[in-house]
């Protein structure tokens, strides 16, 4: 006997400010309109941190999260450890107190590689989720909280007679954590009917560009059991692949990602990181995005869409959104701006020499097999 068609949806990094409900607004009832919702939450949040309640993120500013349906909420990043244990500790408890399922972090690495299991009408879903970035500090170890990782090696090669010059860069996962992430999967798999795995990863504020461990860890990922890949933390919307007839995204983008505090200003002391990363990164943030200072093209982000049919991945999109001048994200529709999107998707996807295809299936873009 068939099952009921379920759907699932995916969306990429959340930081939440003092008056967020508004930046759902547009967004709302198509995030409620499935039977899995699943986003990154960027930072913690605390009411007993000073400084999580310095920057505004208190208690109080995470009560949008279920009020527009989120059941699973990845913690896994390179912030998680910005405001120390004891906002990782609300965090988690708020969430759970408030029935959406954290994943990713905990007050020990045992804790952040547990995985997250739901029913929905007879189909199982089983999620984890691991950080590939940032500092080792945010790393949960068997004495301290922190995310579940895999840890990214980097080497540089130079290549031609310029020394000083630009180098070859390669990046793979280190084989001990790797293997602790596909021995996770390999555990999960028999008790789930759909397995999805979540990466904080990738090449911050940088267009098209994948490193080469993004696709080693996915593929790998997927080569002991993962139906899904949702990547996220690079702020700029990458590439889509697909690999085995699994989807892999390689960045969902910024999502709502309020975030004043690293505007350009006038006079700004030159060491600041509002300063220092458009001179590492080489973009100016548009000054009519006041919330929103990042690069030009993160205007363009995607919803992941699943559809299971019988405890399978029978159909994967994505759902086209533009970020207004307000930092709101906005679902466009297949008119001029929904096909803004998906000619940027097209674009980054080629240019990253990924072999994804798209068409338009009414307001929303199929990612043709």
């Amino acid at each position: 006997m068939a099952t009921k068609t379920l759907t699932l949806l995916g969306v990429g990094d959340i930081i939440l400010g003092p008056d967020t409900d508004p930046y759902f607004d547009d967004v709302q009832a198509t995030l409620k309109a499935c039977d899995i919702l699943i986003g990154q939450l960027e930072v913690t949040h605390s009411d007993n941190d000073p400084k999580s309640i310095e920057l505004g993120r208190d208690m109080r500013a995470l009560g949008i999260l279920p009020k527009v349906g989120f059941h699973v909420m990845t913690l896994a990043g390179n912030h998680v450890h910005d405001a120390g244990p004891e906002a990782i500790h609300d965090t988690i408890e708020w969430l759970r107190e408030h029935h959406i399922h954290p994943i990713g972090a905990g007050m020990n690495i045992q804790e952040a590689r547990q995985p997250v299991m739901i029913e929905r009408d007879g189909t199982r879903f089983g999620f984890l989720s691991y950080n590939c970035v940032g500092p080792q500090e945010t790393w949960a170890t068997t004495e301290k909280a922190g995310a579940a990782y895999v840890h990214i090696l980097t080497h540089y090669e130079l290549d031609h007679a310029n020394p000083g010059g630009p180098p070859s860069i390669y990046t793979w996962a280190e084989p001990d954590s790797l293997n602790a992430m596909l021995n996770d999967i390999h555990q999960l798999r028999p008790l789930c009917d759909i397995l999805v795995v979540s990466f904080h990863k990738g090449l911050v504020h940088m267009p098209i560009k994948i490193a080469a461990y993004e696709q080693q860890i996915s593929h790998a990922a997927i080569d002991a059991g993962a139906d899904l890949i949702l990547g996220h933390h690079s702020h700029i919307l990458k590439g889509i692949e697909q690999y085995k007839g699994r989807t892999i995204f390689h960045c969902l983008g910024n999502f709502v990602t309020y975030l004043p505090l690293l505007a350009p200003k006038p006079g700004q002391d030159p060491k600041s990181w509002a300063r220092r990363r458009i001179e590492l990164f080489g973009f100016l943030p548009d000054p009519e995005y006041p919330t929103y200072p990042f690069h030009p093209e993160a205007i363009y982000t995607i919803i992941a869409k699943c559809q299971i049919e019988d405890k399978r991945i029978s159909k994967t999109s994505y759902i086209p959104l533009i970020v207004n001048k307000k930092g709101h994200p906005q679902v466009v529709k297949h008119d001029s701006d929904g096909q803004r999107t998906f000619d940027y998707m097209k674009k980054i996807t080629e240019s990253a020499n990924l072999n994804a295809q798209f068409q338009w299936d009414g307001d929303e873009i199929l990612i043709a097999p």
